[in-house]
């Protein structure tokens, strides 16, 4: 480790609560269904195919429920980990549920249980209405204005319920299901002069109607628009900054301007064919991206892969921290000044890519995973390349660290800015390197280990402060020990097969389809029309390079996903803003931003 570092290699890991435990537990609280309680609190147990414990709640005691498990449960479930809806007007499935035309669901996170739970909320057509949960979770903010402007779903109470992914234009709510999932299927686009300066209007910002308040009598606003289209806000990416002299007196991000409907299109596109488009969520990322899609499947799909693939998946995923780390460290030095190790970095980059092509035959985003396994094996030659990367990277992370993490100037911009505590990071849903950074040791890979992690030798670095400067520190550790993982693939590499031998497998195995006209009717419609998928719910979160992605999948025993949710990390690290850059410089927000390590497709989806 670098002497310029100052985070900590730790191991230790809770033990995994049962997930039986938190039904009884609100069972004995709550009372069970049909208790004769005041508005019968606990409705039915949801049996899931990823056994996270999913119990159904009536909306008019859902607040009580959630308050209990954050507030007064003995092993809290502190995280708001995500927040959703489904329309289910047209699924046909749905035997073992309540009748319900939305459902509003709650995911929490407890670190002290290392267990979820998911709270699931019926409701009627005719009365889309909840109860906002911002006084509970500061984080439900944006996830419920997410919910109005996908589903039309009101929270009664919320301080600002608007639109966040969408324009304020739109018409409509487009996670609904009548709601056009193809530009062929509305009306061609046009833009007349009128509609034109009518929108621009509507983007004008009012200060008032965020609460915003002038500092003194007889003063004016003075404000700063950062973005939407500014290198400092690493993408199509806006705030506003209420400003005194250079103070940032408040801030109001913006996002959605790079939002294209990813959810949505991923209930129109089959469960094979939807899989580049997830390479396109963190756009860094990779084929990181495609991990927790495909074992979200495997796991409705009741498939295992061998041992190989496992392995190759891990291998991959690491180059592409690293890839995305060298992004992230090259660009967070150049925003406070430092120009030459960003072409140092995206050089370095370069050689990733180039073993990265030549395995997966792609460079940014190879689409490689499959479900049940990979596109192919690997190729002739692949551990030489693999090898020369390893001896040549980890003197380079020396200098890196020397011109950049050493760098007294870097240090001074960075140290003691935009910290924020465990207690807040948990309270904001922060995830990854962010949350690791405040000294709090939590890594999925160790703590709910996923594709073989288990099996791997590495640390989880941690920083001390949750500042800029500890979680660049943090990042810079974490390319050494991705290093390592991918030294133990080299080294350790399973004989087999490079996919399932499974007929949900995509593409299907070709072997069978020369028996006879019937299995060969069968692959050609598992190539072109793709596997029928069994009806069922389940979740998959992995530790991605920005902290935990998550796809939540639900088929109705088709072709393709009745609804896709992806939880990104990113999305929650941007609504911290606000509270860790008050009373700062313009100066320091720049730090801030290239610090949390975010990228807009992350966020807007």
């Amino acid at each position: 480790m670098s002497a310029a570092s100052s985070i900590a290699l730790k191991q230790d890991m809770p033990n995994t609560s049962s997930a039986s435990d938190v039904l009884e537990e609100l069972k004995g609280r709550f009372g069970p269904p049909n208790a004769g309680n005041p508005g019968g609190p606990m409705g039915l147990v949801q049996k899931t195919a990823d056994d996270l414990p999913t119990q159904w709640v009536s909306r008019n005691r859902v607040r009580d429920v959630l308050r209990y498990l954050k507030l007064e449960a003995e092993r809290p479930y502190r995280m708001l980990y995500d927040l959703t809806a489904i329309d289910e007007r047209t699924r046909a499935h749905r035997n073992d549920q309540p009748p319900s035309r939305f459902t509003v669901i709650y995911h929490l996170l407890s670190f002290e249980r290392n267990a979820d739970v998911r709270l699931k909320v019926a409701l009627t057509e005719t009365d889309l209405h909840m109860p906002t949960i911002t006084d509970i979770w500061s984080a439900a903010n944006w996830y419920e204005r997410e919910v109005w402007d996908m589903f039309g779903i009101v929270f009664d109470g919320h301080p600002h319920l608007r639109r966040i992914l969408l324009p304020p234009w739109w018409q409509g709510h487009s996670l609904r299901k009548e709601h056009p999932a193809r530009a062929t299927e509305m009306e061609p686009f046009h833009l007349s002069e009128e509609k034109e300066e009518a929108e621009q209007e509507t983007l004008r910002f009012h200060p008032e109607e965020w609460g915003m308040r002038r500092a003194h009598d007889g003063t004016d606003f003075m404000f700063l628009n950062l973005g939407p289209n500014h290198p400092s806000v690493h993408g199509v990416f806006r705030i506003v900054l209420q400003l005194d002299g250079e103070e940032i007196i408040d801030a109001v991000p913006e996002i959605g301007f790079h939002h294209r409907g990813a959810e949505k299109m991923g209930e129109r596109q089959s469960w094979h064919t939807y899989i580049p488009y997830t390479d396109r969520i963190d756009y860094l990322g990779g084929v990181m991206n495609n991990l927790p899609y495909v074992l979200a499947v495997e796991k409705l799909a009741g498939i295992e892969v061998p041992d190989r693939v496992k392995v190759m998946r891990v291998m991959m995923a690491e180059f592409f921290r690293v890839a995305s780390h060298l992004v992230f460290y090259g660009t967070f030095t150049q925003d406070l000044g430092a120009l030459s190790p960003v072409f140092f970095m995206f050089t370095d980059r370069e050689r990733v890519f180039d073993v990265v092509e030549a395995i997966c035959g792609g460079r940014m985003h190879p689409s490689w995973y499959r479900i049940g396994g990979v596109a192919q094996d690997l190729p002739n030659g692949w551990d030489r390349m693999v090898r020369d990367f390893l001896d040549y990277m980890p003197a380079r992370l020396d200098e890196y660290d020397k011109i950049a993490l050493g760098n007294r100037i870097l240090k001074a911009r960075t140290r003691g800015v935009g910290s924020y505590s465990t207690d807040e990071a948990i309270e904001w849903g922060v995830t990854g390197p962010n949350l690791r950074a405040c000294g709090f040791e939590w890594d999925f890979r160790k703590a709910r280990p996923y594709s073989g992690y288990d099996q791997f030798e590495f640390d989880v670095p941690t920083g001390e402060h949750g500042d800029c400067y500890d979680r660049c520190a943090v990042r810079a550790e974490e390319i050494r020990q991705s290093l390592r993982i991918i030294e133990q693939c080299l080294e350790n590499m399973p004989a087999g097969a490079h996919k399932a031998d499974h007929p949900l497998t995509t593409p299907p195995l070709r072997k069978p389809t020369l028996q006879d006209i019937e299995t060969l009717i069968d692959h050609f419609l598992g190539v072109s029309w793709g596997p029928v998928i069994p009806p069922g719910e389940a979740f998959v979160g992995i530790e991605a390079t920005k902290g935990n992605n998550g796809y939540y999948l639900i088929s109705d025993g088709n072709t393709m996903a009745y609804r896709v949710r992806i939880r990104t990390p990113s999305f929650p690290h941007l609504q911290m803003i606000p509270l860790i850059s008050r009373g700062l410089m313009i100066s320091d927000l720049i730090a801030i931003l290239g610090s949390i390590d975010f990228v807009m497709a992350d966020v807007d989806r």
